[in-house]
């Protein structure tokens, strides 16, 4: 049982996008240690779930003139956080949402943390989510000389309470970057295309971007970026249209010729 599924694009195509936080299902062994009753664990997965975003990158990699790669996680965040470090590294941890989640968006107990080892969890779904995705990379480094991973989100307007800067702006698109993986043109060419869908800005409230850790800050021929698009402008099917279709225009924007 693999806890990503991947689409596959065309042989020649550099670029992935990474959706890992769309997904609702929490397999039965996981569920029954989670403190959470079936009502309060609906209304945890309604806040955590960055709704639409599958379906975005879904239809971008159909409109896109060279088809992208799909990283798709086929569980919830609440199972564990692939996007996460797992180590001291992990800020979140700092509010329960490392790797493993021991905490709810509202900081309640998600997990009883008294002499739990997570392990199982880590081997189980993390790692082999992080091997899978660092094979992939791998081979578009291969076929392509270089590879692009598009880390795609969504988030609420208001600030949840486990969110460490509730006072940074929210506009409508939040480009996440990294100082490493992130060069000037690839922010440039995600800010001037989704300019026109609203507000845009750099790294506000969510900062960074998702590059497999056997990559990461290895290598300047893996280049990231995060979109976090906010869920309410997501919210008709013209709007998720518009949005996989600036997408989509972003992806054949960087297939022929993204240099640093």
């Amino acid at each position: 049982m693999t806890p990503v599924t991947i689409v596959p694009g065309a042989a020649s195509s550099p670029v992935v996008i990474h959706v890992p936080h769309a997904a609702t299902e929490i397999p039965e062994a996981v569920r029954r240690d989670l403190l959470l009753d079936d009502e309060e664990l609906a209304a945890e997965l309604a806040a955590m779930t960055d709704e639409g975003t599958e379906q975005i990158g879904r239809l971008a990699a159909g409109l896109a003139g060279t088809r992208p790669w799909l990283a798709i996680n086929r569980f919830s965040r609440l199972v564990v956080d692939p996007e996460r470090f797992p180590d001291e590294r992990e800020e979140m941890a700092r509010v329960g949402m490392a790797a493993v989640y021991t905490r709810t968006s509202a900081r309640r107990p998600l997990r009883d943390e008294r002499g739990q080892d997570f392990t199982e969890l880590l081997e189980t779904y993390y790692r082999p989510y992080g091997d899978a995705l660092a094979d992939l990379v791998d081979a578009r480094l291969i076929a392509a000389g270089r590879a692009i991973v598009i880390d795609l989100h969504s988030y609420p307007r208001l600030p949840l309470r486990y969110e460490l800067h509730p006072d940074r702006r929210r506009p409508m698109t939040c480009i996440g970057t990294d100082s490493f993986h992130t060069p000037e043109q690839l922010r440039e060419t995600l800010r001037d295309a989704f300019a026109p869908l609203g507000s845009v800005a750099y790294d506000e409230p969510f900062a960074g971007c998702y590059i497999p850790l056997r990559q990461y800050r290895k290598t300047l021929r893996v280049t990231g970026v995060m979109i976090e698009l906010r869920r309410d402008g997501c919210g008709t099917a013209a709007a998720v249209r518009r949005r996989a279709e600036t997408l989509a225009a972003v992806v054949d924007t960087l297939t022929p010729a993204m240099r640093r």
